[in-house]
């Protein structure tokens, strides 16, 4: 397995047990991803996707939800609705990550964790996103203040 699948697939398995248990666990992000993963480099990006995705959570969310046609963010499978944050965090964020290979990751990860149908749906939302958001922008309400 490529160094970075095994970095998404780690930094999946925190975002999801940080969804469920809570923010409070950000602060044990470190000690988990280096108790699955021995390799420096995929911690390191593991680490990266995992920061990052929480503090651009808010304005993640909220790309989503504007692209989520009749499904509300709070009610999708928490596999998906982290494989969604993971990857739009990489859309919207990481430069060096073409977005092909940040749906295709995603998808891939939707198929692997989640049920037979995510990776359509994994692949309809992020399409949207790259789509709507990738050259910078964010949904308007999801800036802070900014007015432009």
């Amino acid at each position: 397995m490529k160094k970075r699948t095994r970095a998404r697939e780690v930094a999946l398995q925190f975002l999801y047990q940080l969804d469920l248990r809570g923010d409070d666990l950000l602060d044990e992000a470190k000690t988990f991803i280096r108790g699955e993963e021995r390799d420096a480099e995929t911690a390191r990006f593991a680490l990266r996707l995992v920061q990052g995705t929480f503090e651009h959570k808010e304005a993640i969310d909220k790309a989503i939800q504007a692209v989520a046609q009749n499904w509300n963010i709070s009610r999708m499978a928490v596999v998906d609705r982290n494989v969604l944050r993971l990857a739009t965090y990489e859309l919207l964020h990481c430069d060096d990550i073409p977005p092909k290979v940040a749906i295709n990751e995603a998808i891939e990860l939707g198929k692997r964790y989640s049920t037979q149908n995510s990776g359509a749906f994994i692949n309809g939302i992020l399409d949207k996103i790259k789509s709507r958001f990738a050259d910078g922008r964010e949904p308007e309400d999801a800036r802070s203040g900014s007015g432009a």
